[in-house]
Protein backbone atom coordinates (compact mmCIF):
# COMPACT_ATOMS: atom_id res chain seq x y z
CA UNK A 1 0.00 0.00 0.00
CA UNK A 2 1.11 3.47 -0.55
CA UNK A 3 2.29 5.15 2.32
CA UNK A 4 0.99 8.32 2.92
CA UNK A 5 3.53 9.35 5.50
CA UNK A 6 5.79 10.25 2.60
CA UNK A 7 3.80 13.40 2.13
CA UNK A 8 4.28 13.88 -1.71
CA UNK A 9 3.08 16.99 -2.88
CA UNK A 10 0.33 15.35 -5.34
CA UNK A 11 -1.24 13.88 -1.92
CA UNK A 12 -4.12 15.87 -0.40
CA UNK A 13 -6.13 14.85 2.58
CA UNK A 14 -9.64 14.43 2.45
CA UNK A 15 -12.06 16.84 4.31
CA UNK A 16 -13.25 14.59 6.71
CA UNK A 17 -15.66 16.69 9.21
CA UNK A 18 -17.18 14.75 12.63
CA UNK A 19 -14.83 11.12 11.63
CA UNK A 20 -12.97 10.23 14.40
CA UNK A 21 -9.71 9.62 12.19
CA UNK A 22 -9.19 12.65 9.62
CA UNK A 23 -6.36 10.40 8.42
CA UNK A 24 -7.98 7.65 7.42
CA UNK A 25 -8.50 8.51 3.70
CA UNK A 26 -5.97 10.92 1.04
CA UNK A 27 -6.50 11.50 -2.50
CA UNK A 28 -4.02 12.53 -5.06
CA UNK A 29 -3.95 15.07 -7.65
CA UNK A 30 -6.30 15.01 -10.22
CA UNK A 31 -5.19 14.11 -13.30
CA UNK A 32 -7.13 14.38 -17.01
CA UNK A 33 -8.87 11.47 -18.44
CA UNK A 34 -11.19 10.60 -21.28
CA UNK A 35 -13.76 8.21 -22.26
CA UNK A 36 -14.08 7.06 -18.55
CA UNK A 37 -11.04 4.49 -19.83
CA UNK A 38 -8.81 3.94 -16.54
CA UNK A 39 -8.10 0.36 -15.13
CA UNK A 40 -5.02 -1.22 -12.36
CA UNK A 41 -3.35 -4.24 -14.52
CA UNK A 42 -4.13 -7.63 -12.86
CA UNK A 43 -0.98 -7.63 -10.69
CA UNK A 44 -1.91 -4.35 -9.41
CA UNK A 45 1.32 -2.65 -10.71
CA UNK A 46 -0.70 -0.74 -13.06
CA UNK A 47 -3.36 1.59 -14.11
CA UNK A 48 -4.67 2.95 -17.60
CA UNK A 49 -6.69 6.35 -17.98
CA UNK A 50 -7.33 9.06 -20.65
CA UNK A 51 -6.45 12.76 -21.54
CA UNK A 52 -5.02 15.41 -23.90
CA UNK A 53 -1.66 15.66 -24.95
CA UNK A 54 -0.08 19.45 -24.55
CA UNK A 55 0.82 19.70 -27.48
CA UNK A 56 0.20 18.07 -31.40
CA UNK A 57 2.45 15.50 -33.15
CA UNK A 58 2.79 13.47 -35.86
CA UNK A 59 3.29 9.96 -35.62
CA UNK A 60 2.86 6.58 -38.03
CA UNK A 61 1.34 3.58 -36.61
CA UNK A 62 2.00 2.71 -33.22
CA UNK A 63 4.41 4.43 -31.97
CA UNK A 64 6.57 4.79 -28.25
CA UNK A 65 8.06 7.68 -26.58
CA UNK A 66 11.11 7.28 -24.62
CA UNK A 67 10.71 9.01 -20.64
CA UNK A 68 12.97 8.55 -18.07
CA UNK A 69 12.72 4.87 -16.23
CA UNK A 70 12.08 1.35 -17.75
CA UNK A 71 8.93 -0.19 -17.29
CA UNK A 72 10.35 -3.44 -15.03
CA UNK A 73 8.08 -6.61 -15.19
CA UNK A 74 7.23 -6.32 -11.00
CA UNK A 75 6.70 -2.75 -11.04
CA UNK A 76 3.23 -1.13 -10.13
CA UNK A 77 2.10 0.98 -12.78
CA UNK A 78 -1.13 2.95 -13.76
CA UNK A 79 -1.45 3.37 -17.78
CA UNK A 80 -3.81 5.87 -19.17
CA UNK A 81 -5.12 6.75 -22.26
CA UNK A 82 -4.70 10.31 -23.94
CA UNK A 83 -6.64 11.83 -26.48
CA UNK A 84 -5.59 14.70 -28.75
CA UNK A 85 -9.11 16.42 -30.28
CA UNK A 86 -7.08 18.31 -32.81
CA UNK A 87 -4.98 15.71 -34.62
CA UNK A 88 -5.58 11.74 -35.31
CA UNK A 89 -3.22 10.29 -33.04
CA UNK A 90 -4.02 8.93 -29.71
CA UNK A 91 -2.18 8.19 -26.95
CA UNK A 92 -1.44 5.40 -24.18
CA UNK A 93 -0.34 6.80 -20.85
CA UNK A 94 1.65 3.94 -18.32
CA UNK A 95 2.04 5.63 -15.06
CA UNK A 96 3.25 3.91 -11.91
CA UNK A 97 0.55 3.28 -8.94
CA UNK A 98 2.81 4.32 -6.48
CA UNK A 99 4.12 7.65 -7.30
CA UNK A 100 1.43 8.54 -10.35
CA UNK A 101 4.69 9.11 -12.60
CA UNK A 102 4.72 9.00 -16.55
CA UNK A 103 7.10 5.71 -16.98
CA UNK A 104 6.08 4.86 -20.76
CA UNK A 105 3.88 6.49 -23.42
CA UNK A 106 2.45 5.01 -26.48
CA UNK A 107 0.50 6.67 -29.44
CA UNK A 108 -2.56 5.48 -31.96
CA UNK A 109 -3.15 6.01 -35.27
CA UNK A 110 -6.84 6.66 -33.75
CA UNK A 111 -8.95 7.03 -30.93
CA UNK A 112 -8.45 4.52 -28.04
CA UNK A 113 -12.51 3.29 -27.37
CA UNK A 114 -11.47 0.06 -25.38
CA UNK A 115 -8.17 -0.89 -23.31
CA UNK A 116 -7.83 -4.29 -21.56
CA UNK A 117 -4.98 -5.92 -19.77
CA UNK A 118 -3.51 -9.42 -20.46
CA UNK A 119 -3.72 -11.48 -17.23
CA UNK A 120 0.34 -11.70 -16.99
CA UNK A 121 -0.22 -7.67 -16.90
CA UNK A 122 2.74 -7.52 -20.17
CA UNK A 123 0.40 -6.45 -22.88
CA UNK A 124 -2.25 -3.90 -23.18
CA UNK A 125 -4.75 -4.35 -25.64
CA UNK A 126 -5.98 -1.20 -26.96
CA UNK A 127 -9.45 -1.02 -29.60
CA UNK A 128 -9.43 1.15 -32.90
CA UNK A 129 -13.36 0.56 -33.42
CA UNK A 130 -13.30 3.51 -35.98
CA UNK A 131 -10.84 1.65 -37.78
CA UNK A 132 -12.38 -2.01 -37.96
CA UNK A 133 -13.58 -4.20 -40.57
CA UNK A 134 -17.34 -5.60 -40.94
CA UNK A 135 -16.01 -9.50 -39.48
CA UNK A 136 -18.50 -12.09 -39.07
CA UNK A 137 -16.06 -14.24 -37.06
CA UNK A 138 -13.29 -14.05 -34.15
CA UNK A 139 -9.69 -13.91 -34.94
CA UNK A 140 -7.18 -15.13 -32.30
CA UNK A 141 -3.59 -13.93 -32.28
CA UNK A 142 -0.78 -15.66 -30.88
CA UNK A 143 1.67 -13.57 -28.78
CA UNK A 144 4.20 -16.41 -28.73
CA UNK A 145 3.92 -18.09 -31.73
CA UNK A 146 2.29 -14.98 -34.12
CA UNK A 147 -0.01 -17.77 -35.90
CA UNK A 148 -3.45 -16.89 -36.07
CA UNK A 149 -6.89 -18.85 -35.39
CA UNK A 150 -10.50 -18.24 -36.72
CA UNK A 151 -13.69 -18.88 -35.11
CA UNK A 152 -17.00 -18.68 -37.44
CA UNK A 153 -20.36 -17.16 -36.02
CA UNK A 154 -19.96 -15.27 -33.16
CA UNK A 155 -23.18 -14.81 -32.01
CA UNK A 156 -23.45 -10.54 -31.05
CA UNK A 157 -25.25 -10.26 -27.64
CA UNK A 158 -24.83 -9.07 -23.98
CA UNK A 159 -22.26 -11.14 -22.69
CA UNK A 160 -21.31 -13.71 -25.79
CA UNK A 161 -17.76 -14.69 -24.71
CA UNK A 162 -16.09 -15.68 -21.84
CA UNK A 163 -12.86 -17.22 -20.53
CA UNK A 164 -13.00 -19.40 -16.93
CA UNK A 165 -10.58 -18.15 -14.57
CA UNK A 166 -7.42 -20.14 -14.95
CA UNK A 167 -7.44 -18.97 -18.86
CA UNK A 168 -7.77 -22.83 -19.58
CA UNK A 169 -10.98 -22.07 -21.75
CA UNK A 170 -13.10 -19.91 -23.82
CA UNK A 171 -16.82 -20.50 -24.35
CA UNK A 172 -18.47 -18.81 -27.13
CA UNK A 173 -22.49 -18.37 -27.96
CA UNK A 174 -22.99 -18.69 -31.77
CA UNK A 175 -26.12 -18.67 -33.84
CA UNK A 176 -26.74 -20.85 -36.71
CA UNK A 177 -29.61 -21.71 -38.69
CA UNK A 178 -31.45 -19.11 -36.51
CA UNK A 179 -30.81 -21.41 -33.33
CA UNK A 180 -28.06 -20.58 -30.68
CA UNK A 181 -25.04 -22.96 -29.58
CA UNK A 182 -22.20 -22.59 -27.66
CA UNK A 183 -18.89 -23.91 -28.48
CA UNK A 184 -16.12 -24.77 -25.65
CA UNK A 185 -12.20 -23.96 -27.05
CA UNK A 186 -9.16 -25.27 -25.24
CA UNK A 187 -6.99 -22.20 -25.28
CA UNK A 188 -3.71 -23.73 -25.21
CA UNK A 189 -4.41 -24.93 -28.93
CA UNK A 190 -7.80 -23.59 -29.81
CA UNK A 191 -9.35 -27.06 -30.62
CA UNK A 192 -12.98 -27.72 -30.26
CA UNK A 193 -13.94 -29.12 -27.17
CA UNK A 194 -17.30 -29.23 -27.15
CA UNK A 195 -20.20 -28.14 -29.57
CA UNK A 196 -24.11 -28.31 -28.17
CA UNK A 197 -27.48 -26.09 -29.17
CA UNK A 198 -28.95 -24.19 -26.03
CA UNK A 199 -32.70 -24.24 -25.70
CA UNK A 200 -32.98 -20.68 -25.81
CA UNK A 201 -34.79 -18.12 -28.14
CA UNK A 202 -32.35 -15.44 -28.10
CA UNK A 203 -29.39 -15.94 -25.95
CA UNK A 204 -28.31 -13.00 -24.05
CA UNK A 205 -25.36 -14.24 -22.15
CA UNK A 206 -23.25 -16.85 -21.01
CA UNK A 207 -20.33 -16.96 -17.78
CA UNK A 208 -18.36 -19.75 -16.39
CA UNK A 209 -18.88 -19.63 -12.80
CA UNK A 210 -15.32 -19.00 -10.77
CA UNK A 211 -14.31 -22.55 -10.64
CA UNK A 212 -14.53 -22.75 -14.32
CA UNK A 213 -17.01 -25.93 -13.92
CA UNK A 214 -20.33 -24.62 -14.42
CA UNK A 215 -21.08 -22.31 -17.79
CA UNK A 216 -24.50 -20.13 -16.88
CA UNK A 217 -26.79 -19.55 -20.37
CA UNK A 218 -29.46 -16.89 -19.75
CA UNK A 219 -31.97 -16.02 -22.50
CA UNK A 220 -32.83 -12.61 -23.22
CA UNK A 221 -35.27 -10.83 -21.50
CA UNK A 222 -39.16 -11.62 -23.13
CA UNK A 223 -38.37 -15.50 -21.52
CA UNK A 224 -37.01 -16.38 -18.39
CA UNK A 225 -34.77 -19.10 -18.93
CA UNK A 226 -31.36 -19.85 -17.32
CA UNK A 227 -29.45 -22.84 -18.58
CA UNK A 228 -26.71 -24.30 -16.24
CA UNK A 229 -24.06 -26.84 -18.39
CA UNK A 230 -20.90 -28.80 -17.21
CA UNK A 231 -17.81 -28.69 -19.02
CA UNK A 232 -18.32 -31.31 -21.25
CA UNK A 233 -21.45 -29.88 -22.67
CA UNK A 234 -24.21 -31.51 -20.45
CA UNK A 235 -27.05 -29.88 -19.31
CA UNK A 236 -27.33 -29.87 -15.52
CA UNK A 237 -30.21 -27.97 -14.75
CA UNK A 238 -32.38 -25.65 -16.18
CA UNK A 239 -34.44 -22.31 -14.03
CA UNK A 240 -37.25 -20.43 -15.00
CA UNK A 241 -39.40 -18.26 -11.86
CA UNK A 242 -42.01 -17.42 -13.97
CA UNK A 243 -43.47 -16.54 -17.43
CA UNK A 244 -45.65 -14.37 -19.59
CA UNK A 245 -43.61 -11.28 -18.58
CA UNK A 246 -39.91 -9.70 -18.77
CA UNK A 247 -37.81 -12.10 -17.34
CA UNK A 248 -33.35 -12.00 -16.54
CA UNK A 249 -31.54 -8.52 -16.02
CA UNK A 250 -28.64 -9.39 -14.60
CA UNK A 251 -26.42 -12.72 -13.64
CA UNK A 252 -23.60 -12.54 -11.30
CA UNK A 253 -21.53 -15.67 -9.87
CA UNK A 254 -20.42 -15.95 -5.67
CA UNK A 255 -16.54 -16.02 -6.14
CA UNK A 256 -16.92 -19.43 -4.08
CA UNK A 257 -18.84 -20.74 -7.34
CA UNK A 258 -21.59 -21.74 -4.74
CA UNK A 259 -24.69 -19.63 -5.71
CA UNK A 260 -25.63 -17.97 -8.93
CA UNK A 261 -27.41 -14.58 -8.39
CA UNK A 262 -30.46 -13.66 -10.99
CA UNK A 263 -31.73 -10.13 -11.07
CA UNK A 264 -35.04 -10.26 -12.51
CA UNK A 265 -37.42 -7.43 -14.43
CA UNK A 266 -39.63 -8.19 -11.19
CA UNK A 267 -37.75 -6.40 -8.84
CA UNK A 268 -36.57 -9.84 -6.88
CA UNK A 269 -32.96 -11.34 -7.08
CA UNK A 270 -33.50 -15.02 -6.87
CA UNK A 271 -30.81 -17.39 -5.37
CA UNK A 272 -29.99 -20.54 -6.74
CA UNK A 273 -27.23 -23.62 -4.88
CA UNK A 274 -24.71 -24.95 -6.71
CA UNK A 275 -25.93 -28.89 -5.19
CA UNK A 276 -29.69 -29.06 -6.62
CA UNK A 277 -29.59 -26.04 -8.77
CA UNK A 278 -32.91 -25.16 -7.44
CA UNK A 279 -33.91 -21.60 -5.76
CA UNK A 280 -33.17 -21.30 -1.97
CA UNK A 281 -34.15 -17.83 -1.66
CA UNK A 282 -35.82 -14.91 -3.41
CA UNK A 283 -35.22 -10.99 -2.34
CA UNK A 284 -37.50 -8.55 -2.78
CA UNK A 285 -37.07 -5.25 -2.83
CA UNK A 286 -40.05 -2.93 -1.42
CA UNK A 287 -40.45 0.74 -1.81
CA UNK A 288 -41.27 0.93 2.24
CA UNK A 289 -38.80 -1.04 4.41
CA UNK A 290 -40.67 -2.23 7.99
CA UNK A 291 -38.30 -4.68 8.96
CA UNK A 292 -36.39 -3.31 12.27
CA UNK A 293 -33.79 -5.52 11.48
CA UNK A 294 -32.54 -3.48 8.26
CA UNK A 295 -30.28 -0.66 9.22
CA UNK A 296 -31.32 2.46 6.55
CA UNK A 297 -28.67 5.32 6.26
CA UNK A 298 -30.14 7.86 5.08
CA UNK A 299 -27.57 10.77 2.70
CA UNK A 300 -28.55 14.00 4.48
CA UNK A 301 -26.71 16.90 3.18
CA UNK A 302 -25.13 18.68 5.87
CA UNK A 303 -25.33 22.43 6.89
CA UNK A 304 -22.08 24.70 7.35
CA UNK A 305 -21.15 26.24 10.53
CA UNK A 306 -23.55 29.05 11.31
CA UNK A 307 -20.38 31.11 11.08
CA UNK A 308 -19.41 30.60 7.62
CA UNK A 309 -22.62 31.18 5.85
CA UNK A 310 -22.70 34.56 3.98
CA UNK A 311 -25.52 36.61 2.91
CA UNK A 312 -26.01 36.97 -0.18
CA UNK A 313 -24.15 33.53 -1.21
CA UNK A 314 -21.47 34.07 -3.42
CA UNK A 315 -21.72 32.02 -6.62
CA UNK A 316 -19.47 29.59 -6.67
CA UNK A 317 -21.12 28.62 -3.36
CA UNK A 318 -24.91 28.97 -4.70
CA UNK A 319 -24.28 25.90 -6.69
CA UNK A 320 -25.60 22.48 -6.83
CA UNK A 321 -26.23 20.09 -3.97
CA UNK A 322 -23.58 17.49 -5.25
CA UNK A 323 -20.83 20.29 -4.33
CA UNK A 324 -22.13 20.20 -0.78
CA UNK A 325 -20.95 18.28 2.04
CA UNK A 326 -23.24 15.00 3.40
CA UNK A 327 -23.80 12.68 6.06
CA UNK A 328 -25.39 9.54 6.70
CA UNK A 329 -28.11 9.20 8.99
CA UNK A 330 -29.98 6.39 10.49
CA UNK A 331 -33.32 6.18 9.61
CA UNK A 332 -36.25 5.28 11.64
CA UNK A 333 -39.03 2.82 10.50
CA UNK A 334 -41.07 2.45 8.82
CA UNK A 335 -38.57 4.22 5.81
CA UNK A 336 -40.09 5.21 2.21
CA UNK A 337 -37.63 4.79 -0.74
CA UNK A 338 -38.07 7.06 -3.51
CA UNK A 339 -39.02 5.61 -6.48
CA UNK A 340 -39.51 5.65 -10.43
CA UNK A 341 -42.13 5.56 -12.44
CA UNK A 342 -40.98 3.90 -15.64
CA UNK A 343 -42.72 5.03 -18.79
CA UNK A 344 -44.66 1.96 -20.08
CA UNK A 345 -44.16 3.76 -23.94
CA UNK A 346 -40.53 3.06 -24.29
CA UNK A 347 -38.20 0.64 -24.96
CA UNK A 348 -35.65 -0.40 -21.58
CA UNK A 349 -37.77 0.19 -19.03
CA UNK A 350 -36.10 1.73 -15.76
CA UNK A 351 -37.21 -1.33 -13.90
CA UNK A 352 -35.67 -4.47 -12.10
CA UNK A 353 -32.50 -5.52 -10.61
CA UNK A 354 -30.01 -4.01 -12.60
CA UNK A 355 -26.73 -4.05 -10.82
CA UNK A 356 -25.52 -6.84 -8.27
CA UNK A 357 -22.04 -8.19 -6.78
CA UNK A 358 -21.04 -10.43 -4.48
CA UNK A 359 -18.38 -9.42 -1.58
CA UNK A 360 -14.77 -10.70 -2.46
CA UNK A 361 -15.75 -13.19 0.92
CA UNK A 362 -18.92 -14.57 -0.64
CA UNK A 363 -20.66 -12.87 2.93
CA UNK A 364 -22.72 -10.27 1.42
CA UNK A 365 -24.60 -9.17 -1.57
CA UNK A 366 -25.39 -5.72 -3.19
CA UNK A 367 -28.30 -5.09 -5.34
CA UNK A 368 -29.75 -2.10 -7.03
CA UNK A 369 -33.27 -2.13 -8.23
CA UNK A 370 -33.56 0.71 -11.13
CA UNK A 371 -36.73 1.40 -10.16
CA UNK A 372 -35.54 2.64 -6.58
CA UNK A 373 -32.90 4.45 -8.31
CA UNK A 374 -31.03 6.14 -5.24
CA UNK A 375 -30.98 2.82 -2.84
CA UNK A 376 -28.79 0.32 -2.38
CA UNK A 377 -29.67 -3.22 -0.88
CA UNK A 378 -26.75 -5.18 1.15
CA UNK A 379 -27.61 -8.78 1.78
CA UNK A 380 -26.40 -11.03 4.45
CA UNK A 381 -25.79 -14.01 2.66
CA UNK A 382 -24.81 -16.34 5.51
CA UNK A 383 -28.24 -15.43 7.30
CA UNK A 384 -30.44 -15.01 3.77
CA UNK A 385 -31.53 -11.55 5.18
CA UNK A 386 -31.15 -8.00 4.13
CA UNK A 387 -28.84 -6.13 5.84
CA UNK A 388 -28.78 -2.45 5.30
CA UNK A 389 -30.34 -0.04 2.81
CA UNK A 390 -28.27 3.01 1.80
CA UNK A 391 -30.39 5.82 0.07
CA UNK A 392 -28.31 8.49 -1.85
CA UNK A 393 -29.43 11.73 -2.35
CA UNK A 394 -28.92 11.36 -6.12
CA UNK A 395 -29.39 8.40 -8.21
CA UNK A 396 -27.00 5.63 -7.53
CA UNK A 397 -24.56 5.43 -10.81
CA UNK A 398 -21.67 2.40 -9.46
CA UNK A 399 -20.77 0.42 -6.83
CA UNK A 400 -17.99 -2.11 -6.78
CA UNK A 401 -16.45 -4.49 -3.82
CA UNK A 402 -13.08 -4.40 -2.87
CA UNK A 403 -11.08 -6.82 -3.95
CA UNK A 404 -9.51 -8.04 -0.59
CA UNK A 405 -12.47 -6.99 1.89
CA UNK A 406 -16.12 -6.92 2.18
CA UNK A 407 -15.75 -2.58 2.00
CA UNK A 408 -18.24 -1.42 -0.77
CA UNK A 409 -17.70 1.98 -2.72
CA UNK A 410 -20.46 3.96 -4.59
CA UNK A 411 -20.80 7.01 -6.69
CA UNK A 412 -23.77 8.86 -7.83
CA UNK A 413 -22.26 11.06 -10.02
CA UNK A 414 -21.52 13.91 -7.28
CA UNK A 415 -18.18 15.09 -5.75
CA UNK A 416 -18.54 12.69 -2.95
CA UNK A 417 -17.35 8.90 -2.27
CA UNK A 418 -19.18 6.57 -0.24
CA UNK A 419 -18.03 3.27 1.75
CA UNK A 420 -19.88 0.02 3.42
CA UNK A 421 -18.19 -1.85 5.63
CA UNK A 422 -20.28 -4.42 8.11
CA UNK A 423 -19.01 -1.54 10.70
CA UNK A 424 -21.09 1.16 9.02
CA UNK A 425 -20.83 3.59 6.46
CA UNK A 426 -19.16 7.26 5.39
CA UNK A 427 -19.25 9.93 3.19
CA UNK A 428 -16.24 11.32 1.98
CA UNK A 429 -15.72 14.93 -0.18
CA UNK A 430 -13.44 14.96 -2.88
CA UNK A 431 -11.34 17.91 -1.87
CA UNK A 432 -9.94 19.90 -4.78
CA UNK A 433 -11.43 22.63 -6.78
CA UNK A 434 -14.21 22.65 -8.82
CA UNK A 435 -17.23 20.36 -8.94
CA UNK A 436 -15.31 16.70 -9.40
CA UNK A 437 -18.74 14.51 -10.49
CA UNK A 438 -17.86 11.15 -9.91
CA UNK A 439 -19.26 9.21 -12.33
CA UNK A 440 -17.56 5.47 -12.01
CA UNK A 441 -14.67 3.77 -9.92
CA UNK A 442 -12.39 0.80 -9.60
CA UNK A 443 -10.44 -0.77 -6.94
CA UNK A 444 -7.16 -1.26 -6.20
CA UNK A 445 -6.21 -4.90 -6.54
CA UNK A 446 -4.63 -4.76 -2.97
CA UNK A 447 -7.87 -3.23 -1.88
CA UNK A 448 -5.82 -0.40 -0.61
CA UNK A 449 -6.93 2.27 -2.72
CA UNK A 450 -9.47 3.21 -5.82
CA UNK A 451 -9.30 4.81 -8.83
CA UNK A 452 -12.21 8.12 -9.29
CA UNK A 453 -13.25 9.07 -12.94
CA UNK A 454 -14.95 11.49 -14.25
CA UNK A 455 -16.27 13.21 -17.56
CA UNK A 456 -12.37 14.70 -17.84
CA UNK A 457 -10.35 14.09 -14.68
CA UNK A 458 -9.36 10.97 -11.88
CA UNK A 459 -7.64 10.81 -8.87
CA UNK A 460 -6.11 8.14 -6.71
CA UNK A 461 -7.97 7.17 -2.80
CA UNK A 462 -6.06 6.11 -0.54
CA UNK A 463 -7.00 3.85 2.25
CA UNK A 464 -4.71 3.60 5.15
CA UNK A 465 -4.04 0.62 7.58
CA UNK A 466 -7.32 -1.69 8.67
CA UNK A 467 -7.32 -0.28 12.23
CA UNK A 468 -7.18 3.37 10.93
CA UNK A 469 -10.78 2.33 8.70
CA UNK A 470 -12.42 1.02 11.65
CA UNK A 471 -11.71 3.77 13.88
CA UNK A 472 -12.55 6.05 10.60
CA UNK A 473 -15.85 4.16 10.54
CA UNK A 474 -16.76 3.85 14.06
CA UNK A 475 -18.42 1.14 15.92
CA UNK A 476 -20.58 -1.53 14.68
CA UNK A 477 -24.00 0.88 12.99
CA UNK A 478 -22.18 4.05 13.19
CA UNK A 479 -22.25 6.48 10.10
CA UNK A 480 -20.55 9.70 9.20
Amino acid sequence: MPRVTRGPDWLRRASRPSVTSAAAMNFSEVFKLSSLLCKFSPDGKYLRCSRRPPAPRTFQGFHQEPVSGPVGRHQCVLAVLLSQASCVQYRLVVRDASTLQILQLYTCLDQIQHLEWSADSLFILCALYKRGLVQLRITVWSLCTKSVSYIKYPKACQQGITFTRDGRYLALAERRDCRDYVSIFVCSDWQLLRHFDTDTQDLAGIEWAPNGCVLAVWDSCLEYKVLLYSLDGRLLSAFCAYEWSLGIKSVAWSPSSQFLAIGSYDGKVRILNHVTWKMITDFGHPATVNNPKIVVYKEAEKSPPLGHLAFPPPRAVAGPLTSSESKYEIASMPVSLQTLKPAADRANPRIGVGALAFSPDNYFLATRNDSVPNAVWIWDIRKLRPLAVLEQLCAVRAFQWGPQQPRLAICTGGSKVYLWSPAGCVSVQVPGEGDFQVLSLCWHPSGDSLALLSKDHFCLCFLETEEGMRTAFGQRGDCT
